[in-house]
């Protein structure tokens, strides 16, 4: 690293390390693009049908990230539990099935899971045989060489020494992100597409995570600071409204929200929880002061408010819907 990379990585506030280098070599971070100060929109369709549902709410965004790219897609495989603890291999199919329509190059699925093994939650989902059925790779990021994994170390970071994320994360020009909508009961407080990203982080990382509880959250929103997702889907026909992340009390939402921005999806999504009825760390605390959220927008991850949220919609049914959760967001 020369003079000038080494002061443009510092202006971008994160130093990169190889890991398993022994010198310590380091590159440059490439600077995050924010979105705050712009209206955000994210997509609500009102269906418990996932193959309508994905369709109508990726092409209400009236973008097309992935065309021509190679994708890397990042589902919530943590265990192999049933929907909501894992992410329905329904979505996936017809997310995979969108993304090809939409004229992706290749699509490449990328997880690791925790603390089971990720090979056997991979065979639990029955995915080395999806990926065979629909032409998609996979990358099991445990099973990466040392070289395979970058340390970042972020300024002004909750983490000690920074935290490892799989290098084809770092390397992919186009991430999209697939989510499910449900409380955490271990410190997370909820999982959504914020928390997705502790699935591209090193295993070793865990433990400081988990024994951190007055930093955990904020711990999760700065893992974010390593990649921008092209975009997010996040399936809430199912949610859980309390315990999870693999088992919790189960209410039925029937919604399929879409966006670019974590912030602003989670936002949405913690109205969903809220509007739903859910336990008192979601009921108790307003929107944008939870920690994950509110360190997210402290990096400048995404929105600021909710008032720079715009739900859109295509029906009457989801937009009466959607018009209750912004009341629900400007409420907090």
């Amino acid at each position: 690293m020369n003079r000038r990379e080494f002061i443009a990585a510092m202006a971008g506030g994160v130093i990169l390390t190889m890991a398993g280098d022994k010198g310590g070599k380091s590159v440059s971070a490439k600077q995050l693009k924010s979105t705050t100060g712009k209206k955000t929109k994210v997509s609500l369709i009102k269906t418990p049908d996932r193959s309508s549902g994905i369709k109508r709410a990726i092409e209400l965004l009236a973008i097309n990230p992935v065309k021509g790219k190679d994708v890397l897609l990042k589902p919530n495989f943590n265990t192999a539990d049933p929907f909501p603890g894992s992410t329905h291999n329904d979505t996936l199919i017809n997310l995979i099935l969108h993304i090809k329509e939409m004229g992706a190059k290749t699509i490449t699925i990328g997880e690791r899971s925790g603390p089971p093994d990720t090979s056997d939650v991979l065979r639990g989902k029955g995915i080395y045989e999806l990926c065979k059925k629909l032409d998609v790779g996979l990358i099991n990021f445990e099973e990466l060489p040392p070289d395979g994994w970058v340390r970042i170390k972020p300024e002004n970071s909750h983490w000690r020494g920074g935290f490892d994320v799989a290098r084809p994360v770092l390397d992919s020009k186009c991430i999209v992100s697939t989510c499910c909508l449900k409380t955490h009961g271990y410190g997370g407080v909820f999982t959504m597409s914020l928390k997705l990203s502790v699935g591209v982080t090193h295993k070793r990382n865990m433990s400081e995570l988990h024994t951190s509880l007055r930093s955990m959250r904020k711990m999760i929103a700065e893992i974010n600071q390593a990649y921008n997702p092209s975009l997010i889907l996040l399936d809430a026909i199912e949610t859980f409204v309390d315990g999870g992340p693999a088992k919790g009390t189960k209410k039925r939402a029937d919604v399929i929200i879409a966006g670019t921005d974590r912030i602003a999806i989670d936002a949405v999504g913690l109205a969903v929880l809220k509007e739903l009825g859910s336990n008192e760390a979601i009921m108790g605390k307003k929107i944008f002061e939870q920690e994950q959220i509110a360190r997210a927008v402290e990096l400048g991850l995404g929105v600021k408010q909710p008032e720079d949220i715009e739900i859109i919609t295509d029906d009457g049914h989801s937009k009466i819907y959607a018009e209750r959760l912004m009341e629900i967001l400007l409420k907090g």
